[in-house]
């Protein structure tokens, strides 16, 4: 039998010192004590099976396209339209729940915006609770910022996009609230949060709460999520299917059960969308321990290499067929304010990649920073005066097991392995401030850069792989290179490497991922015990 979970059972780990009381009201509480007794054991139990299966490809093998899940492939069914609200997404810009990206980003004209709980915001407990508040104030249309030292009041205009929300992953919990003496899941806890406030007011206002899910790697997770929303539908008293969700197809496992994905959400799916940085990140670490597999540069793998071509057509295709939205990937580049050489050359390359998104059968595209908004809907407004191109349905392309696992052709660098090194420490550095969306060299970083960055030079290292130059890449190399980057970083950024405890700890944990024998799954599970 059940244990019967009641508010005192709720508990805050020591290093919580504002408990959000507007927030954690009681029956808050008591619906995420609900969701995690009906599904936090199940989650475990996933994670399990994920250990499962890279335990399969560490054996040399590859996804296939699941026989027991062949009917649903082929099958002739099709999800019911997209909430009105839902129907344009041509630019969607993307960032975390600090009060003023809030505002700004639901001002920036783009058509939706995805507030991030997940990989662009450090979950410290402030980030997240004071998130909850933001996005509950921004529904209320009550969201304002005043700041005194810049002369500027921030509040919302008339006309603004329509929200999503990015709860975390699955393999990360909320360490600050103890159930039952075990930690709840952060993607239950933000879940949870953002409906129990916001539902009435977003129904009220012709809307619901739409989300963003990270991460999933098996259809099965997106059964979970699939159950997790009609739950709280029941235990909220609203129709069943308000909820809705768009997937990060951000797992290569993913890409080989697509159909499946979108089948076992099919009451509350609007879309799918091509997230790729950590498409790249799962790629490298599913295969990880393959003989002769070895990814090039980070930067030679864009989304006209082979895998990558095949996996965003591939997801056009599934999604038109089932009447959902396919949303390209993101364009990370901000504005270089004093070099407008450079400024018109990185918005060339944001035109080109959104031109090609659209013409591709892309719904829409993600920015990061509002000043790419018009840049890239003026290409989408040019190659798709519809709301969606739902209709292009690309039974042109065929796309097979092989294109999507296709090994990247290209090299290895001493300067691709410094930019590793540099941008992973410099990220971790601020992540761990409490700072998750970073501008780094003229790019706006979150997570996924810090993975690439990290499991990129651990394989090579673990290959020793060849450089360009034919010189080895081997521990003495790395160590060499590796104390030289953070050399460099000291002086660039006159860091006081003795006093300065947080860049310690970066470069600490930086080289830990690069040359840990036992390969860390994700980098934020052990950073998180540090912030």
């Amino acid at each position: 039998m059940d244990t019967i979970l009641t508010t005192e059972q709720f508990q805050f780990t020591a290093d919580v010192k504002d408990k959000y009381a507007e927030i954690l009201t009681e029956d808050a509480k008591a619906f995420i004590i609900q969701l995690h007794k009906c599904f936090n054991g199940r989650r475990l139990k996933l994670l399990e099976d994920r250990k499962e299966t890279q335990k399969f490809f560490d054996e040399g093998n590859f996804p296939s396209f699941l026989p027991e899940t062949k009917h649903i492939r082929e099958g002739e069914w099709q999800v019911e339209e997209s909430p009105f609200d839902l129907q344009d997404r041509r630019v969607e810009i993307t960032g975390p729940v600090d009060r003023k990206m809030v505002i700004n980003a639901l001002n920036s004209g783009a058509k939706t915006f995805m507030a991030d709980f997940e990989d662009s915001n450090s979950p410290n407990w402030d980030n997240n609770l004071s998130g909850q508040q933001n996005l509950l104030d921004a529904n209320n249309k009550t969201i304002e910022l005043i700041d005194e030292s810049r002369g500027k009041h921030y509040k919302l205009k008339d006309e603004t996009a329509v929200l999503l929300v990015r709860p975390r992953g699955l393999h990360l919990n909320e360490r600050h609230v103890l159930i039952n003496g075990e930690e709840t899941s952060g993607s239950l806890f933000d879940f949870g949060l953002y409906v129990f406030h916001n539902t009435k007011v977003l129904m009220a206002n012709d809307s619901a709460p739409y989300f963003y899910l990270p991460k999933l790697e098996h259809y099965l997770e997106a059964r979970w999520w699939n159950d997790v929303f009609t739950f709280a539908e029941k235990y909220l008293e609203i129709p069943h299917g308000t909820y809705k969700a768009t997937l990060l197809i951000e797992t290569i496992t993913a890409s080989f059960q697509l159909n499946e994905f979108i089948y076992e959400l099919k009451d509350h799916i609007v879309g799918l969308n091509c997230g790729r940085w950590d498409y790249i990140f799962s790629y490298i670490k599913k295969f990880r321990n393959h003989k002769d597999f070895i990814v090039p540069n980070r930067d030679q793998v864009t989304m006209t290499t082979p895998f990558m071509d095949a996996y965003s057509k591939l997801v056009i295709q599934v999604c038109h067929r089932r009447n959902i939205h396919a949303m390209g990937g993101m364009a990370a580049q901000i504005p270089i304010k004093n070099n407008p050489e450079a400024n018109e050359i990185a918005l060339d390359k944001v035109r080109q990649d959104k031109e090609r998104e659209v013409k591709n059968g892309h719904d829409g595209t993600w920015v990061a920073h509002p000043a790419l908004v018009q840049v890239a809907m003026e290409q989408f407004d040019k190659h798709m005066p519809p709301a969606n191109q739902k209709f292009v349905k690309r039974e042109d392309v065929n796309i097979t097991a092989e294109d999507l696992v296709e090994i990247p052709v290209g090299t290895v660098t001493e300067a691709g392995i410094r930019k590793n090194i540099n941008v992973g420490i410099l990220y971790i550095e601020a992540w761990l401030r409490g700072n998750g969306a970073v501008a780094l060299y003229n790019l706006m970083e979150d997570a996924a850069t810090a993975e690439i960055s990290r499991i990129q030079v651990w394989q090579w290292l673990k290959a020793e792989v060849e450089l360009d130059d034919k010189r080895v890449f081997n521990y003495k190399l790395f160590k060499d290179l590796f104390d030289s980057e953070v050399e460099h970083l000291v002086n660039q950024n006159s860091i006081d490497i003795d006093n300065n405890q947080t860049f310690k700890l970066a470069v600490r944990l930086f080289e830990e991922f690069a040359t840990q024998a036992k390969f860390e799954e994700f980098l934020t599970t052990t950073a998180y015990n540090y912030i």
